[in-house]
């Protein structure tokens, strides 16, 4: 042990750690006011610096929520962000929903309860990839209504949604005044994006949207995100890849960034986008050194567009959005844990973050710079050591340069700082944090078969641990082609999709009857031409049928079709199905809800035979017992072709295997220089999605029943269930680098004195809950060479390592490695600059036992 001899440090220290302890133990039964001044939004009376994760509490299931919110908890959080869904609560005029995934209510609790603030961006438009931007279809059916503008209709229903809202939060005493974790609301989302389309109506709409919600009453304050012009009372706020610059509207007013960007959406037939949480971390660490105060993930989680709820044209069912929790509530390693020691780093500054009223800003280089913030304001002592009397004092010192690793003076001191990186300093003389460099652990994913009975039929024998697949079972029935109800109707030309159908279907048919004469086979074959079906634009999918038979499909937004089609001569009849993927009445099987358990057997059902032709409009049926464990499930339908599919009643979502291009991904990620959408994406030349979540909730023991709608044609028999699970375990630290302040501190009272243990750095590796590790693939330490998965011993190596690491973490959830020559017993390789590097494998608790450990 070795005493800290610095007091103020230790001061520092001592008071953050009280900080921190006492908000995490808080719980929101005792009300609270929230303010705002120009530096932060003001809790209780007192300024503070906020982390958001967003989860849109839709795209996850009730009982998944309080795994991710502990997840964002654990990973540094104060507060969670979601929207509002007007279209799932409300999906009939007057109708309310606020029941299972939709439970908002039960959400924001449970994020009280676990004493974390709450976002609540209302909207009611909300964009989010999500199904007509959450607006209702309904909507369109009200007389003269224009949406987003100075219209009184639309006014008149947006006012009542959000009425609805806040009145539904008030009485169930959420908001902070109330002992609530709401501290913050939002009124419409990035209109300024579309404004100056509608002109001096845009603008008015913009004040009444802004006075109607202050009239409300809700009793804390409001935002406007993407609005320069926001009214005075309203915070405007930046979305964006980077806020680090952006000021709001009035020096009165709060810096905040309600959407930073940690990934990207994804289309059908679309490579994969992936931020290095490099960057990211820089461009949090940038936002809060150039005086910003709360940063909210856009997503911490981005979860799943269950059933047809994704927007678009042309997005995919998984929202995962390279978030630091991924679809399936996994957390993405590194960039969950390189976060959550951002977010500590952060943390330990918030004392001189929130007194001062902005910080001292140095130059440090053509590219470099350092921003101070002090306890004591009027200070500016910036090149002397802290003594006991002055005040706590925190740095950041950025190099924004992209290329080049630079060394720089602060205080007296020399820092290396890397190419486009941040280096936080709470103390102003400690690093305890460097944006570029990644102490946290990598976890590899693998999409593995479940070890569970197969599929199964009331005439098969089945036998346990066998790999479980969707094979031998199947049944199938034949979705008929065209005009089907007795419902239909009669209209001249063709209708808006989405009149029709009211978005209860992806589907819609059209239908005409053409007759050809003796003279016009004739004039075709004189003039050599054919006849052709022209429709001026079109969205999202066409197929085009002449007597039952498919004779081309076109897909796009908004598009042209000509398409050639061949008659016989006499009647034909000539059938358009138009489909929908996400704007966001039909198939006879949709109608008759034959994939419900209550419903399914009243299909008429054939057996499947095992060489049968893959067909298109084919319904596809099967049962398949749960796999065993905790770990989260997926169906393979990469053997399909396009359509959606349920389990048990549950409707997890549109597939379409379409597959990305072969180029556009670059051998490695360079996370230098500024982010776009379109840098370091991943996935190329593979099928964009091809794995669809089914919670474990959905499911039961045995006799889960799938059913799939298919309508090009696929290969139901290879059809499958996985785990997915994070087996493999990497991390990677030289002794040079120091993880945070909160790995460094074991406090202990001996004497009456405080002691600090030597601070010496450490790898940490952590299996998701459930699971253990179960061997050590790999150790070195000493100079080994290359990276996950492709470790090698280097010409330095501590025969000691595997030993050791194995001692430390075989049989444990999670465990902590000392870098150091102490901890392997010895110095391998003298005035060399050591490394460890581990590789391990996690195994579920459920399929072995502990006790062999």
């Amino acid at each position: 042990m070795v005493v800290f001899e610095n007091k103020a440090i230790l001061k520092l220290l001592l008071v953050c750690l009280f900080v921190q302890f006492s908000f995490s133990a808080a719980n929101f039964f005792r009300p609270f006011n929230v303010t705002y001044d120009h530096r932060a939004l003001i809790i209780d009376g007192k300024r503070r610096m906020l982390i958001s994760g967003g989860i849109h509490y839709p795209r996850a299931t009730p009982q998944m929520w309080p795994d991710l919110i502990a997840k964002s908890k654990e990973g540094g959080a104060d507060v969670i962000e979601s929207y509002t869904f007007w279209n799932g609560h409300e999906p009939v005029r007057g109708q309310y929903n606020f029941e299972g995934r939709f439970d908002l209510v039960k959400f924001v609790k449970l994020v009280g309860d676990n004493g974390l603030y709450f976002l609540l961006r209302i909207g009611p438009y909300v964009c989010a990839e999500w199904n007509f931007g959450g607006f209702p279809v309904w909507l369109r059916d009200i007389p003269g209504i224009e949406f987003r503008t100075d219209n009184e209709p639309f006014k008149r229903e947006m006012q009542r949604f959000v009425t609805k809202i806040v009145d539904l939060m008030r009485e169930e005493k959420l908001f902070s005044w109330q002992g609530g974790p709401i501290i913050l609301l939002q009124i419409e989302n990035e209109y300024g994006n579309m404004e100056g389309s509608y002109g001096q109506k845009g603008k008015e709409y913009v004040k009444w949207a802004a006075n109607m919600a202050l009239g409300l009453g809700a009793g804390v304050p409001w935002v406007m995100c993407k609005q320069t012009d926001a009214p005075g009372d309203i915070i405007d706020t930046c979305n964006n890849y980077y806020c680090d610059g952006y000021k709001p509207n009035s020096p009165s007013k709060p810096t905040i960034w309600t959407e930073n960007w940690d990934g990207w959406y994804t289309s059908w037939g679309g490579r994969l986008p992936h931020r290095p949480v490099e960057d990211l971390a820089f461009a949090v660490a940038r936002f809060f050194q150039r005086g910003g105060s709360l940063m909210n993930y856009y997503m911490y989680f981005g979860g799943t567009n269950f059933g047809r709820t994704s927007g678009g044209p042309f997005y995919i069912t998984s929202y995962d959005y390279d978030a630091p929790i991924d679809e399936y509530g996994l957390r993405s390693e590194p960039k969950w844990g390189h976060l959550k020691d951002l977010h500590a780093a952060i943390k330990l500054c918030e004392r001189a973050l929130v007194a001062a009223d902005s910080p001292q800003y140095m130059k440090l280089g053509p590219r470099q710079e350092a921003h101070i913030y002090w306890e004591n304001t009027q200070s500016t002592v910036l090149n002397t050591t802290l003594s006991e009397s002055q005040s706590a004092c925190s740095a950041f010192l950025a190099n924004i340069d992209e290329h080049n690793t630079v060394t720089v003076t602060f205080r007296g001191k020399s820092y290396s700082l890397p190419p486009w990186s941040v280096s936080i300093l709470p103390d102003c003389s400690n690093v305890a944090f460097n944006t570029a460099k990644v102490g946290a652990q990598t976890s590899v994913k693998l999409v593995e078969n479940a070890l569970s009975p197969k599929i199964s039929a009331p005439e098969l024998i089945i036998t346990k641990n066998e790999v479980s697949s969707i094979s031998e079972s199947w049944m199938s029935v034949k979705e008929p082609i065209g005009i089907w109800s007795e419902s239909n109707f009669t209209v001249q030309g063709l209708l808006e999709h989405l009149k029709v159908t009211k978005d209860e279907s992806d589907y819609l048919w059209h239908m005409t009857r053409i007759y050809v004469s003796d003279d016009d086979v004739a004039f075709w074959e004189e003039n050599k031409v054919s006849p052709t079906l022209v429709i001026d634009s079109m969205r999202d999918v066409l197929r085009i049928f002449i007597n039952g038979e498919l004779m081309g499909s076109v897909s796009g937004h908004w598009v042209k079709v000509v398409q050639p089609v061949q008659f016989q001569q006499g009647y034909s009849d000539l059938m358009l199905l138009s489909q929908t993927v996400g704007l966001q009445v039909g198939l006879k099987g949709e109608f008759q809800k034959i994939f419900t358990i209550e419903e399914n057997e009243k299909a008429g059902w054939t057996n499947l035979k095992l060489d049968a032709t893959p067909s298109t409009f084919t319904w596809y049926k099967a049962y398949f017992d749960s796999p065993d464990g905790s770990e989260p499930i997926a169906i393979d339908l990469g053997s399909m072709g396009k359509g959606q599919a349920w389990v048990n009643d549950h409707h997890i979502g549109r597939y379409w295997n379409l597959t990305a291009p072969k180029d556009g991904c670059p051998d490695s990620c360079d996370y230098r220089g500024t982010y776009g959408s379109n840098k370091c994406m991943t996935n190329c030349g593979k099928p964009t999605q091809t794995w669809y979540h089914v919670p474990r909730s959905w499911l039961q023991a045995s006799n889960n029943l799938l059913v799939i709608f298919e309508e090009i044609g696929g290969n139901p028999f290879e059809i499958s269930v996985k785990l997915r699970v994070p087996r493999i375990l990497c991390a990677q630290m030289s002794k040079s680098y120091y993880p945070p302040l909160r790995e460094w501190l074991h406090l202990d009272l001996i004497d009456g004195k405080v002691s600090i243990s030597d601070m010496k750095p450490q790898i940490h590796l952590q299996c998701e809950d459930g699971q253990i590790i179960s061997s050590i693939e790999f150790a070195s330490y000493g100079t080994p060479h290359g990276s996950c998965q492709n470790f090698s011993k280097g010409n330095c190596h501590s025969p000691n390592s595997l030993s050791v690491v194995s001692e430390a973490c075989v049989g444990r959830n999670s465990c902590s490695v000392e870098v150091s020559n102490s901890g392997f017993g010895s110095d391998p390789c003298r005035g060399v600059l050591k490394t460890l590097a581990v590789e391990a494998r996690c195994v579920s608790t459920s399929t072995i036992g502990v006790s062999q450990f």
